[in-house]
């Protein structure tokens, strides 16, 4: 299907794609349906992405990652959601709400110590903010620390966090002082006494991926793990997913180019009334659709990754690409379904597996109804503001 020329992407991202197409293809596609099937969580090819530079994709290089662009994440998100996304989002939270944050807002010793494990997949990292009662609000979340000498003590619960299930780092979020935006901090922390890992969530789709809760009893976090300064957290939150918004873009891209490329195969090979049903313009309207808005899908996604890469304002670009992008996903997997008919819908066809993994898109690191309020106050500015 289609992908950017030559002319629009440098050498490194061209050869970073193929990379990243060549194991998507090679190491995940084939065992996709295996493993959604079993709710399998592949957890060893997370890890082996780290010998490829997938999962420091833009940890510089002095830290142990590859010191590429959002471009390139953008890129590679893509290319693996396009073989699976479940296994996607385990890649998606290690670069962009895992390493980033700590790439933007460490300290030297931080970098340091974290950077280097993320990079090569020894360590996998999850990110603790969302609460049962918290999430696209999440000044409101009630998780709190309290200082006792040297250590922050955490008490509370977090919801709906990927990769929790065999996270070695947890980029957490807890109330350090009084209520509203300003009273949040981050912290980094590792399993220990006092964090407890919840079962697994079930879950519509992305059943390669995992998914838990988890609940914090006097769990200790030195001090010098706090990420920023004290009540910069919710901060540090936002920006980190005004980035992250970008990665998922990109991951719907792929869901959406997956769901596409199995339509065309199926329409041009499906026989009825004497020849293939590509000839009939109800089934090729509604994928032509698809093929044109992918296209604008992808553009407003890499529009948004070089604006970040260049330093420059991309909340409202890359939360104008996730609204589109996710929108584009859904409406590529249905119209995958409708294309092969009761066999869209049969387990055993890839279709109806992007019709329940691209419905997330429009729901994690922020809801369509939050991109269009970010959208809005870029718009309007305070006179958006209730």
């Amino acid at each position: 299907m289609t992908t950017l020329s030559p002319a629009e992407l440098d050498r490194s991202h061209r050869e970073i794609q193929s990379l990243a197409r060549e194991f998507a293809q090679g190491e995940i596609a084939p065992h996709a349906a295996e493993w959604g099937a079993a709710k399998h969580v592949p957890v060893d090819v997370l890890r082996r992405m780290g010998e490829l530079g997938f999962l420091g994709v833009i940890i510089p290089e002095e830290y142990g990652g590859a010191g590429l662009d959002y471009v390139c994440l953008a890129l590679v998100m893509e290319e693996i959601a396009a073989a699976d996304a479940g296994t996607s989002a385990g890649l998606a939270v290690q670069n962009s709400l895992g390493a980033t944050p700590i790439v933007r807002h460490g300290s030297e010793e931080q970098k340091r110590e974290h950077l280097p494990p993320l990079a090569s997949g020894e360590w996998m990292a999850a990110y603790a903010l969302s609460e049962p009662d918290a999430g696209s609000d999440a000044a409101a979340l009630r998780t709190a620390a309290h200082r006792d000498g040297d250590d922050w003590v955490v008490s509370g619960a977090k919801m709906w966090i990927t990769n929790g299930g065999f996270a070695d780092l947890f980029v957490l979020f807890a109330r350090t002082g009084g209520e509203g935006a300003r009273g949040v901090s981050a912290f980094l922390t590792r399993p220990g006494p006092g964090l407890h890992v919840g079962k697994e969530i079930p879950k519509m789709g992305l059943h390669t991926s995992s998914t838990v809760e988890l609940a914090f009893d006097g769990h200790r976090v030195p001090a010098d793990r706090m990420l920023g300064a004290e009540g910069e957290g919710l901060r540090i939150a936002l920006s980190t997913l005004d980035s992250g918004r970008i990665v998922v873009a990109a991951q719907a891209c792929g869901i959406a180019r997956a769901a596409l490329e199995a339509a065309v195969a199926y329409a041009g090979e499906r026989r009825a009334f004497g020849g293939p049903i590509a000839r009939f313009q109800g089934v090729q309207f509604p994928i032509a659709d698809v093929a044109a808005r992918l296209d604008a899908a992808r553009l407003l996604t890499l529009h948004a990754a070089r604006l970040r890469d260049a330093g420059e304002p991309h909340t409202a670009a890359g939360a104008k690409a996730k609204l589109f992008a996710s929108q584009v996903a859904v409406e590529a997997a249905d119209a995958c379904v409708q294309a092969m008919g009761g066999y869209g819908y049969s387990a055993e066809m890839p279709a109806e597996r992007f019709y329940r993994d691209a419905k997330i898109t429009q729901i994690y690191e922020g809801t369509s109804e939050i991109q269009r309020l970010v959208i809005a106050r870029d718009l309007w500015g305070d006179a958006a503001r209730g």
